[in-house]
Protein backbone atom coordinates (compact mmCIF):
# COMPACT_ATOMS: atom_id res chain seq x y z
CA UNK A 1 0.00 0.00 0.00
CA UNK A 2 1.67 3.47 -0.81
CA UNK A 3 0.48 7.09 0.58
CA UNK A 4 1.01 10.05 -0.90
CA UNK A 5 3.38 9.04 -3.83
CA UNK A 6 4.04 11.70 -6.79
CA UNK A 7 1.62 11.10 -9.92
CA UNK A 8 2.92 10.71 -13.54
CA UNK A 9 2.51 13.87 -15.94
CA UNK A 10 -0.38 13.38 -18.51
CA UNK A 11 1.94 15.08 -20.88
CA UNK A 12 5.21 12.75 -20.30
CA UNK A 13 3.15 9.69 -19.97
CA UNK A 14 4.74 6.83 -18.81
CA UNK A 15 5.63 2.88 -20.92
CA UNK A 16 5.28 0.44 -17.85
CA UNK A 17 6.11 -2.83 -19.49
CA UNK A 18 4.20 -5.10 -17.32
CA UNK A 19 0.36 -5.38 -16.47
CA UNK A 20 -0.19 -3.38 -13.20
CA UNK A 21 -3.42 -3.40 -10.85
CA UNK A 22 -4.28 0.01 -9.23
CA UNK A 23 -7.00 0.24 -6.09
CA UNK A 24 -7.65 4.05 -5.05
CA UNK A 25 -8.10 3.13 -1.55
CA UNK A 26 -8.34 6.89 -0.25
CA UNK A 27 -8.42 10.44 -2.44
CA UNK A 28 -9.27 11.67 -5.89
CA UNK A 29 -7.01 10.70 -8.60
CA UNK A 30 -7.36 10.97 -12.51
CA UNK A 31 -6.10 7.88 -15.22
CA UNK A 32 -5.23 9.14 -19.16
CA UNK A 33 -3.91 6.53 -21.26
CA UNK A 34 -2.44 7.11 -25.13
CA UNK A 35 -5.75 6.08 -26.79
CA UNK A 36 -7.63 8.69 -25.36
CA UNK A 37 -8.93 7.38 -22.28
CA UNK A 38 -9.67 10.26 -19.28
CA UNK A 39 -11.20 9.15 -16.29
CA UNK A 40 -11.68 10.86 -13.02
CA UNK A 41 -10.35 8.27 -10.34
CA UNK A 42 -12.33 7.82 -6.62
CA UNK A 43 -12.19 5.59 -3.94
CA UNK A 44 -13.19 1.94 -4.98
CA UNK A 45 -12.11 2.71 -8.68
CA UNK A 46 -9.10 0.27 -10.17
CA UNK A 47 -6.85 1.11 -13.08
CA UNK A 48 -5.81 -1.65 -15.01
CA UNK A 49 -2.44 -0.99 -17.12
CA UNK A 50 -1.77 -2.90 -19.79
CA UNK A 51 1.99 -3.51 -21.07
CA UNK A 52 3.39 -0.78 -23.62
CA UNK A 53 0.46 1.44 -23.59
CA UNK A 54 1.56 4.94 -22.54
CA UNK A 55 -0.11 6.24 -19.55
CA UNK A 56 -0.33 8.47 -16.69
CA UNK A 57 -2.42 8.38 -13.47
CA UNK A 58 -1.77 10.29 -9.93
CA UNK A 59 -3.99 12.41 -7.56
CA UNK A 60 -4.91 15.80 -8.38
CA UNK A 61 -3.05 18.48 -7.36
CA UNK A 62 -3.41 19.25 -3.46
CA UNK A 63 -5.15 15.84 -2.54
CA UNK A 64 -4.12 12.93 -0.58
CA UNK A 65 -4.65 9.78 -2.07
CA UNK A 66 -3.79 6.18 -1.26
CA UNK A 67 -3.06 3.59 -3.43
CA UNK A 68 -2.67 -0.38 -3.54
CA UNK A 69 -0.44 -1.38 -6.34
CA UNK A 70 0.55 -4.65 -7.89
CA UNK A 71 2.78 -5.40 -10.94
CA UNK A 72 2.05 -8.69 -13.00
CA UNK A 73 2.60 -10.79 -16.34
CA UNK A 74 2.49 -13.92 -17.52
CA UNK A 75 0.84 -15.87 -20.68
CA UNK A 76 -2.41 -16.37 -18.43
CA UNK A 77 -2.97 -12.52 -18.78
CA UNK A 78 -2.01 -11.99 -22.38
CA UNK A 79 -4.79 -14.94 -22.60
CA UNK A 80 -7.48 -12.63 -20.80
CA UNK A 81 -6.45 -9.61 -22.73
CA UNK A 82 -6.76 -11.56 -26.30
CA UNK A 83 -10.32 -13.08 -25.19
CA UNK A 84 -11.68 -9.69 -24.15
CA UNK A 85 -11.66 -10.32 -20.21
CA UNK A 86 -8.85 -7.49 -20.10
CA UNK A 87 -9.74 -4.64 -22.36
CA UNK A 88 -7.30 -1.35 -23.16
CA UNK A 89 -10.61 0.87 -24.27
CA UNK A 90 -11.91 -0.11 -20.46
CA UNK A 91 -9.05 0.35 -18.12
CA UNK A 92 -10.74 1.72 -14.84
CA UNK A 93 -13.43 -0.79 -12.99
CA UNK A 94 -15.59 1.05 -10.87
CA UNK A 95 -16.06 -1.21 -7.76
CA UNK A 96 -17.56 0.97 -5.24
CA UNK A 97 -16.51 -0.51 -2.24
CA UNK A 98 -12.43 0.19 -1.51
CA UNK A 99 -12.84 -1.40 2.12
CA UNK A 100 -14.25 -4.41 0.31
CA UNK A 101 -11.72 -4.56 -2.51
CA UNK A 102 -8.98 -3.33 -0.24
CA UNK A 103 -9.38 -6.24 2.38
CA UNK A 104 -9.38 -8.48 -0.83
CA UNK A 105 -6.06 -7.84 -2.24
CA UNK A 106 -4.05 -7.34 0.78
CA UNK A 107 -5.40 -10.99 1.50
CA UNK A 108 -3.51 -11.75 -1.69
CA UNK A 109 -0.24 -11.95 -0.23
CA UNK A 110 -1.15 -12.32 3.46
CA UNK A 111 -1.70 -15.31 6.41
CA UNK A 112 0.78 -17.75 4.95
CA UNK A 113 5.79 -17.61 5.16
CA UNK A 114 6.15 -16.17 1.30
CA UNK A 115 9.19 -18.69 1.84
CA UNK A 116 7.03 -22.16 1.84
CA UNK A 117 7.01 -23.81 -1.69
CA UNK A 118 3.34 -23.64 -2.89
CA UNK A 119 3.11 -19.54 -1.74
CA UNK A 120 3.59 -18.36 -5.36
CA UNK A 121 1.55 -20.41 -6.89
CA UNK A 122 -1.35 -19.82 -4.06
CA UNK A 123 -0.70 -16.46 -4.07
CA UNK A 124 -1.52 -15.89 -7.91
CA UNK A 125 -4.48 -17.90 -7.94
CA UNK A 126 -6.16 -15.19 -5.21
CA UNK A 127 -4.70 -12.35 -7.39
CA UNK A 128 -6.53 -14.44 -10.38
CA UNK A 129 -9.69 -14.77 -8.60
CA UNK A 130 -9.76 -10.99 -7.08
CA UNK A 131 -9.39 -10.16 -10.33
CA UNK A 132 -11.91 -11.89 -12.10
CA UNK A 133 -14.44 -10.77 -9.44
CA UNK A 134 -13.38 -7.05 -10.14
CA UNK A 135 -14.04 -7.12 -13.73
CA UNK A 136 -17.46 -9.77 -13.38
CA UNK A 137 -18.55 -6.46 -10.40
CA UNK A 138 -17.76 -3.74 -13.02
CA UNK A 139 -19.43 -4.75 -15.95
CA UNK A 140 -22.52 -6.79 -14.24
CA UNK A 141 -23.10 -3.29 -12.54
CA UNK A 142 -22.82 -1.57 -16.15
CA UNK A 143 -19.89 0.54 -14.80
CA UNK A 144 -18.81 1.36 -18.31
CA UNK A 145 -18.46 4.48 -20.30
CA UNK A 146 -20.98 6.38 -20.83
CA UNK A 147 -23.33 5.13 -17.91
CA UNK A 148 -25.21 8.29 -16.61
CA UNK A 149 -23.46 10.03 -13.73
CA UNK A 150 -26.09 9.87 -10.87
CA UNK A 151 -26.13 6.27 -11.24
CA UNK A 152 -22.08 5.66 -10.79
CA UNK A 153 -22.72 8.02 -7.85
CA UNK A 154 -25.22 5.55 -6.39
CA UNK A 155 -23.10 2.79 -7.00
CA UNK A 156 -20.47 4.08 -5.05
CA UNK A 157 -22.51 5.58 -2.08
CA UNK A 158 -24.88 1.98 -1.30
CA UNK A 159 -21.46 -0.19 -1.81
CA UNK A 160 -19.19 2.18 0.54
CA UNK A 161 -19.38 1.91 4.40
CA UNK A 162 -18.36 5.29 5.00
CA UNK A 163 -16.91 7.02 8.38
CA UNK A 164 -20.20 6.76 9.52
CA UNK A 165 -21.66 3.89 8.71
CA UNK A 166 -23.84 2.93 5.49
CA UNK A 167 -25.92 5.34 4.01
CA UNK A 168 -29.71 4.24 3.28
CA UNK A 169 -30.97 4.62 0.32
CA UNK A 170 -33.14 7.71 1.01
CA UNK A 171 -30.11 9.25 2.19
CA UNK A 172 -28.47 8.31 -1.75
CA UNK A 173 -31.22 9.67 -3.30
CA UNK A 174 -30.91 12.96 -2.02
CA UNK A 175 -27.65 13.21 -2.23
CA UNK A 176 -28.30 12.27 -6.23
CA UNK A 177 -30.72 14.86 -6.13
CA UNK A 178 -33.83 12.66 -6.65
CA UNK A 179 -37.18 11.45 -5.28
CA UNK A 180 -36.69 8.23 -3.75
CA UNK A 181 -39.69 6.53 -5.78
CA UNK A 182 -37.90 8.09 -9.00
CA UNK A 183 -34.60 6.71 -7.70
CA UNK A 184 -35.38 3.45 -6.77
CA UNK A 185 -37.45 2.97 -10.38
CA UNK A 186 -34.53 4.30 -12.06
CA UNK A 187 -32.25 2.26 -10.29
CA UNK A 188 -33.85 -0.94 -10.86
CA UNK A 189 -34.68 -0.07 -14.54
CA UNK A 190 -30.80 0.42 -14.73
CA UNK A 191 -29.69 -2.35 -12.65
CA UNK A 192 -31.97 -5.11 -12.64
CA UNK A 193 -32.02 -5.11 -9.25
CA UNK A 194 -33.62 -2.72 -6.38
CA UNK A 195 -31.00 0.10 -4.20
CA UNK A 196 -31.83 -2.43 -0.98
CA UNK A 197 -30.78 -5.29 -2.64
CA UNK A 198 -27.59 -4.03 -4.69
CA UNK A 199 -26.45 -2.57 -1.31
CA UNK A 200 -27.22 -6.12 1.01
CA UNK A 201 -24.99 -8.09 -1.24
CA UNK A 202 -22.00 -5.31 -1.37
CA UNK A 203 -22.68 -5.41 2.33
CA UNK A 204 -22.55 -9.28 2.42
CA UNK A 205 -19.41 -8.87 -0.16
CA UNK A 206 -17.72 -6.57 2.61
CA UNK A 207 -18.31 -8.97 5.31
CA UNK A 208 -16.85 -12.05 3.40
CA UNK A 209 -13.93 -10.13 3.10
CA UNK A 210 -13.95 -8.89 6.53
CA UNK A 211 -14.03 -12.66 7.98
CA UNK A 212 -11.53 -14.04 4.96
CA UNK A 213 -9.11 -11.60 6.28
CA UNK A 214 -9.64 -12.57 9.67
CA UNK A 215 -9.38 -9.17 11.92
CA UNK A 216 -12.77 -8.97 13.25
CA UNK A 217 -15.10 -10.85 15.01
CA UNK A 218 -18.14 -11.78 13.90
CA UNK A 219 -19.50 -9.77 16.23
CA UNK A 220 -17.35 -6.68 15.35
CA UNK A 221 -18.47 -7.50 11.15
CA UNK A 222 -22.53 -7.49 12.58
CA UNK A 223 -22.00 -4.22 14.51
CA UNK A 224 -19.97 -2.50 11.72
CA UNK A 225 -22.61 -3.81 9.43
CA UNK A 226 -25.52 -2.17 11.80
CA UNK A 227 -27.13 -5.67 12.73
CA UNK A 228 -28.99 -5.43 15.63
CA UNK A 229 -26.98 -8.55 17.02
CA UNK A 230 -25.15 -11.66 15.58
CA UNK A 231 -28.25 -13.86 15.56
CA UNK A 232 -29.79 -11.60 12.68
CA UNK A 233 -26.55 -10.87 11.22
CA UNK A 234 -25.77 -14.72 10.51
CA UNK A 235 -29.94 -15.04 9.89
CA UNK A 236 -28.90 -12.51 6.65
CA UNK A 237 -25.81 -14.27 5.71
CA UNK A 238 -26.92 -17.45 5.88
CA UNK A 239 -30.27 -16.25 3.47
CA UNK A 240 -27.25 -14.21 1.09
CA UNK A 241 -24.36 -16.56 1.20
CA UNK A 242 -25.63 -19.86 1.35
CA UNK A 243 -23.76 -20.81 5.22
CA UNK A 244 -23.59 -19.18 8.48
CA UNK A 245 -20.47 -16.83 9.03
CA UNK A 246 -18.77 -19.23 11.18
CA UNK A 247 -18.89 -22.15 8.60
CA UNK A 248 -18.18 -19.58 5.94
CA UNK A 249 -14.65 -18.85 8.19
CA UNK A 250 -13.94 -22.27 8.83
CA UNK A 251 -14.26 -23.26 4.74
CA UNK A 252 -11.83 -20.18 3.90
CA UNK A 253 -9.59 -19.99 6.90
CA UNK A 254 -9.70 -23.77 8.13
CA UNK A 255 -10.86 -22.54 12.11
Amino acid sequence: MLSNVAGIDPNAMRVLGSYALILMVAGEGYYRDATGNISDLRPGDAVVVFPDLAHAYGPKPGTDWTQIYYVFTGAQFDLWRDSGLLRPEDPVLRLGSADYWQQRLLAVVKGEPLAAAGAPLRSLGRFLEVLAEMLATHRESGREPGRDSWYEKSLRLLGHRGASGWLTSHDVARAVGLSYENFRKRFAQTSGESPGVYQKRRRLDWACAAIYHGEHSIKQIADELGFCDVFHFSKAFKQGVGTTPSEYRRRVRGH
